[in-house]
């Protein structure tokens, strides 16, 4: 029953622990097996591993230690202007200066914390004010002082049960379709990389191609437009806007081969009067600016802000044929990009 329920604050049911970062400067902190957790692996509410590791060595000269199972939140960044980064950590793990690790009390069990904070999460964000360079914090005191209202115990299990037997579907589901997509690139190497594909022991080879082939230029063979964002001080742009917008965020956020929504949406108005573009659906939208070489398909009519090439099928090109291309040549197109502050193609 609801009475059994009791009221209080964060600051009695969790004990924060800062994290830090290494120096960069010593090598041998580096390059390790212990995850290094940073906002960038926020990319699901459990985090696996990270693209950042740290060695013993960096342990024993003062980086702190989390277990599995401890949640993490992110306290400052840019991305808290959008969401609010959280996850649980499955493996023992280290965590960067951005992040504070939440050890609960007995009053409060760890996976409830993690539905509880998700549920709350704009209330939460709503706190956050900014500190230096637009970057948002969402200060110490502010967040332990927030209300909570706590069931008993088993209760509590019994709520965080349920909603992890969904995330646990969703992410079998989501390493089955990461499965799929890593079978799709295999089969676009050995077809067209490695020159493999059916029936291929029959084909002539000329000038380095199969002779039916041919070689071409990116700009002769599809079509590529960029993108522009509304003035954000003319809420005429971007006030009840339908028309998806994409900016890098989304597609680092999703980390998916298809995005069906954006987190802006944009007016016909702030259309008209930015050098954004529609672009139809089962486009492929690259990242070209300081975050370079995320790769989607959208799935709905959309436009993109300045950080994007987007590439746009024909009937020479396919849409899955140009997809895999891209991906396979990341490499080459972040070799192609250049800039002091940022790199940007």
């Amino acid at each position: 029953m609801k009475t059994q329920w009791i009221k209080t604050t964060l600051s009695s049911c969790v004990k924060l622990q800062s994290g830090g970062t290494p120096s960069k400067n010593n090598p041998d902190y580096w390059g390790g097996d212990i995850p290094w957790v940073s906002s960038k692996d926020f990319k699901s509410i459990r985090i696996y591993d990270t693209e950042d590791h740290i060695t013993d060595l960096a342990v024993e000269s003062g980086a702190k230690l989390v277990p599995p199972g401890t949640i993490l939140l992110a306290v400052r960044g840019m991305r808290l202007a959008k969401e609010l980064p959280l996850a649980e950590i499955q493996c023992t793990a280290s965590f960067n200066q951005d992040l504070k690790a939440l050890h609960c009390t007995e009053l409060i069990t760890p996976r409830f914390l993690l539905y509880w904070l998700l549920a709350e999460s704009h209330q939460l964000m709503g706190k956050c004010d900014e500190a230096a360079h637009g970057t948002k914090r969402l200060q110490t005191q502010l967040l332990l002082s927030t209300p909570i209202e706590l069931p008993p115990l088993a209760t509590q299990q019994r709520i965080a049960d349920i909603l992890s037997s969904y995330d646990r579907l969703i992410d079998n589901n989501n390493r089955r379709i990461s499965l799929l997509e890593e079978s799709i690139h295999q089969l676009y190497k050995e077809w067209f990389v490695r020159s493999r594909f059916p029936g291929y022991e029959s084909v002539k080879i000329v000038d380095g191609i199969p002779e039916s082939w041919q070689n071409s230029t990116i700009g002769d063979a599809f079509t590529i437009i960029g993108g522009g964002t509304p003035s954000k001080n003319i809420q005429e742009y971007w006030q009840d806007g339908t028309i998806t917008w994409y900016s890098p965020t989304d597609l680092t956020k999703s980390n998916t081969m298809f995005m069906e929504k954006s987190g802006s949406q944009i007016t016909s108005v702030g259309l008209a009067n930015s050098s954004a573009r529609l672009f139809p659906p089962f486009s492929v939208m690259m990242t070209s600016r300081a975050t370079i070489g995320v790769v989607s398909i959208n799935t709905t009519e959309a436009c993109t802000n300045q950080g994007f090439i987007t590439c746009i099928p024909n009937d020479k090109i396919s849409l899955y044929f140009l997809y895999c291309w891209i991906k396979a040549n990341i490499e080459i197109f972040y070799n192609l990009a250049s800039g002091a502050t940022f790199k940007e193609i």
